[in-house]
């Protein structure tokens, strides 16, 4: 249940939610598969990518809790800005530089969560915000995603520190999937593409491995009960079923949905991303409505748009829609009369 908007859900679809570090703590947990198998196939540029986003979320929300003489250790004990590092660190090229992670961690935590107000009063999910504002202020570092490599890659601290060369930068990036058909270009046909192997199997491999640990760990939070089916069901259903549409009506040009589906992050987002108990929709239906807006708007995006992904794109546009969302879709206990559109009942 969302915390921001629970004042505005009835008690007929009121819920037992379990403590606030209880829910963060199982997400972490969660996250643990998709980070591991990120770390065997790109190097331990993706674990420290996570480490660096986890402390300067602590340290920025701690920081931050005593300009505004806010409790600091109880604050931080609900494990949200731990769990808003681990994200965003997941979300970037492995190996970022630290000023990277500390500019992005720096928009979640102070701008999208603590100028809110804290935890509960955030209308947009902090680690997308961070990872928006990267994508589009530093375009070319937020690209640089390796091809699979060696556990300890080369030049893995000067990527770290940012020291390494500009001119060394392009050698070390390398298309991902999504990327690749994005840019195929539109007089090449998709089977055209395919059969240039435009990608290494291994890269392919790597991404539909990384993207079923992802799963994984959505399983594990729908069978403790962390999150609920609805979101992830909305919009994964919305996006398999318009990339069908799409692929049906001239798959020469567009991806099938299931080259969507194990590629990017779908998956990651629709089970860590859209779920976040604070910037999400509270009702059965507003819930349903919103995954599957952003189904809707991923495969928009990833068809029309400039940005190959757009994970994080349609899960802050649909972050706006979520009071309205809430106002129209929270249900009328037992027996209460019919109110006119749009006010409470």
């Amino acid at each position: 249940m969302s915390m921001m908007h629970a004042s505005q859900v009835t008690s007929a679809n009121a819920t037992i939610v379990p403590p606030t570090a209880h829910l963060m703590r199982w997400v972490i947990v969660a996250t643990l598969p998709g980070i591991a198998t990120m770390s065997y196939f790109f190097g331990l540029g993706v674990l420290s990518n996570v480490m660096l986003a986890a402390a300067f979320g602590l340290g920025l929300e701690a920081a931050i809790l005593k300009l505004r003489n806010r409790p600091v250790r109880i604050t931080l004990n609900d494990s949200s800005a731990l769990l808003t590092g681990v994200l965003l660190g997941v979300s970037l090229p492995p190996a970022s530089p630290w000023w990277l992670i500390g500019v992005g961690m720096i928009a979640a935590i102070i701008v999208a969560k603590q100028l809110y107000g804290g935890l509960g009063h955030n209308p947009f999910n902090p680690a997308m915000v961070g990872y928006a504002l990267l994508l589009v202020s530093f375009p070319t570092y937020m690209t640089l995603w390796a091809p699979p490599q060696q556990l300890l890659p080369t030049g893995l601290w000067a990527q770290i520190t940012g020291t390494l060369p500009a001119g060394q930068l392009d050698s070390l990036s390398g298309a991902t999937p999504l990327d690749a058909f994005k840019h195929k270009g539109e007089a090449v046909l998709a089977s055209e593409f395919w059969a240039t192997h435009p990608l290494p199997e291994s890269t392919l491999s790597a991404w539909r491995w990384v993207a079923l640990a992802w799963l994984a760990g959505g399983v594990l939070l729908l069978a403790k009960r962390i999150i609920s089916w609805h979101i992830p069901a909305a919009m994964l259903g919305s996006l398999v079923v318009l990339a069908t549409l799409f692929y049906l009506s001239d798959p020469s040009h567009f991806a099938s949905p299931l080259f969507h589906l194990l590629t990017g992050a779908t998956l990651f987002g629709a089970f860590f991303i859209a779920t976040d108990p604070v910037s999400a929709a509270t009702s059965r239906r507003g819930k349903l409505l919103y995954g599957a807006g952003i189904g809707t708007l991923v495969i928009i995006i990833r068809t029309f748009g400039g940005y190959p992904d757009a994970v994080a794109f349609a899960v802050l546009l649909m972050n706006l829609c979520v009071p309205l969302l809430d106002l129209y879709s929270v249900p009328r206990p037992t027996g209460q009369p019919k109110s006119s559109r749009g006010e409470q009942p």
